[in-house]
């Protein structure tokens, strides 16, 4: 495995983790039972009712925004504004500066959620934005200062990706260098990303997937927004990604309200009336806890 460097970042042939997952859900003891009347829809917002938060969802490397559909479906019926915006997977600082970029356009209360990679992203875009109020991660990154994703991926044995199962492909950049993304190769997709969801959807998910520029795995993580913000985590137990056991000890680290999945590591696409909860959870729970 090669790594080389261009402007202090090193570049490395190795898996930039993030995207899809599905899931069986059970909860932490600790933290919240669904009753049949929190499964239930609620009541669309009344003319009395405080405006909801909008809730941006950020979604990791090997996918896109899609996957989110049917959260995103949920949500909006329950009355919450959602903001799904593409990931640009090239990196750290660059993915974490665009999407504070985004979330500066957005007046009021803010739910910042964050899948795989994405976590990456939103621990470091949330920092100084006093408009975010609860972060979730649901099977994600959820890094503090110094950290990478290579390291935080294989802290624990039991991830799936590595070299070996990515095509890498290197594209041009503007100063006539090169750098390279990675994709997660057709014939192992389904096993290491979304193995709990049917084979002719992730046949597609691995034919559309987009791929993460892979030097952005060693590449480390700022001051986490944990630290300031409440933050709810989403376990999923049977990730082939993101071992079970990185994330208990990521979201352990930092605070989380945790809920845990017997799911792959798209739980957002098999159990999205779970996920949507659990966000909405995070709405109420955090309301007015930082001005």
């Amino acid at each position: 495995m090669q790594t080389s460097s261009r402007g202090g970042t090193h570049r490395r042939r190795t898996v930039l983790t993030g995207a899809l997952g599905a899931a069986t859900l059970t909860f932490a003891p600790s933290v919240f039972t669904p009753t049949a009347a929190s499964a239930a829809p609620s009541a669309a917002p009344s003319s009395s009712t405080p405006a909801r938060p909008t809730v941006v969802l950020v979604h990791g490397a090997f996918a896109d925004a899609s996957g989110w559909n049917d959260v995103i479906a949920r949500l909006t019926r329950d009355g919450y504004p959602v903001l799904a915006p593409a990931n640009p997977l090239r990196g750290v600082a660059g993915d974490s500066a665009y999407l504070a970029s985004i979330l500066a356009t957005i007046t009021g209360p803010i739910v910042l959620v964050g899948h795989s990679y994405g976590g990456v992203v939103i621990t470091n875009a949330a920092t100084d934005n006093a408009n975010v109020k609860a972060l979730v991660y649901i099977a994600a990154f959820a890094p503090d200062a110094g950290d990478t994703v290579e390291g935080l991926q294989t802290k624990f044995p039991g991830t799936k990706l590595g070299e070996p199962q990515l095509d890498i492909r290197p594209y041009p950049l503007p100063d006539g260098t090169y750098s390279a993304d990675g994709y997660v190769k057709a014939d192992v997709f389904r096993d290491i990303f979304a193995g709990d969801l049917p084979r002719a959807t992730t046949a597609i998910m691995a034919a559309t997937q987009r791929p993460g520029d892979v030097h952005t795995l060693r590449e480390t993580s700022g001051a986490p927004a944990w630290k300031q913000i409440p933050s709810w985590y989403l376990v999923a137990r049977d990730d082939n990604l993101i071992p079970a056991a990185a994330q208990r000890f990521m979201a352990q680290r930092a605070g989380s309200r945790v809920v845990e999945a017997r799911s792959s590591h798209v739980a957002m696409m098999s159990q999205p009336r779970l996920a949507a909860e659990l966000i909405a959870l995070a709405a109420r729970a955090s309301a007015g806890q930082r001005s």
